[in-house]
């Protein structure tokens, strides 16, 4: 299957400062971690996040980009920058970014051809909210932000596409999904991608679950079949629990 790979979104938290203190603090927990590390910083803390990484295994992403490499888009980024910078990863569609500041499916496709252009590895979001999964059509909703955001995407590029898994309903509310509908949504995710490409596709993207992933619930989580990892919200911003996430993915 794909890859297991932790990552944190540390969402709108932690200054400069207090990023490095907070990776200085996670570095030597996850020294010998099996999966990939990653930190998801605020744009502010980029330049000390990346500094602070060298010589670890941890790398470093961005939580959003444009979809313009350039241009009148006041308070934006673009992943040309991010990629100038040396960032490797960065969070798109993620359901904040939807909710709150319009992000939709068309818009999180454009941004996602735009980081793949630049040469980002994408952490890709998609995910229900609650009202849709009581309707009975998480799997329709899920298949169509899959199936929207890898339009143009080719097989060789969906190397560099990771997929979190993340049920609006369970994101920051402490709610989340039981062990069985996580596995259950991203193996159908990994169907979609097997009718968008092949079964090789399929067994080789990486499928991460997000929403409320913490150390008490990530051994369960990630000893699923077709979940390959997570997408750590409040729990990334505590070194020891982090470090017990990481240490859960085998």
């Amino acid at each position: 299957m794909g890859k297991y790979v932790i990552a944190g979104n540390w969402k709108m938290n932690k200054t400069p400062a207090e990023a490095v203190e907070l990776i200085e603090a996670i570095k030597p927990l996850v020294a010998d971690a099996t999966c990939d590390v990653v930190v998801g910083v605020p744009f502010v803390d980029l330049p000390a996040a990346l500094e602070a990484v060298k010589g670890s295994k941890i790398g470093v992403a961005a939580q959003n980009c444009h979809w313009e490499k350039s241009g009148a888009y006041t308070g934006e980024i673009s992943a040309e920058m991010l990629k100038a910078m040396e960032v490797g990863y960065v969070i798109l569609g993620h359901s904040e970014r939807r909710t709150y500041f319009g992000d939709t499916d068309v818009t999180v496709q454009k941004r996602m051809r735009a980081a793949l252009d630049a040469g980002l590895t994408v952490i890709l979001c998609v995910g229900e909210y609650l009202e849709q999964r009581e309707q009975g059509i998480t799997g329709e909703i899920v298949a169509m932000q899959t199936k929207v955001a890898l339009g143009g995407v080719s097989e060789e590029e969906l190397a560099r596409v990771i997929i979190a898994y993340e049920p609006v309903w369970a994101i920051g509310t402490g709610r989340t999904a039981t062990a069985e509908q996580a596995n259950e949504v991203c193996a159908q995710i990994r169907d979609v991608i097997a009718g968008l490409y092949n079964d090789k596709a399929a067994k080789a993207v990486t499928i991460q679950y997000g929403g409320s992933m913490n150390a008490a619930n990530a051994a369960e989580l990630l000893a699923q079949s077709d979940v390959d990892g997570g997408l750590i919200g409040g729990a990334s911003l505590k070194p020891a629990d982090f470090a017990t996430i990481v240490a859960a993915a085998k």
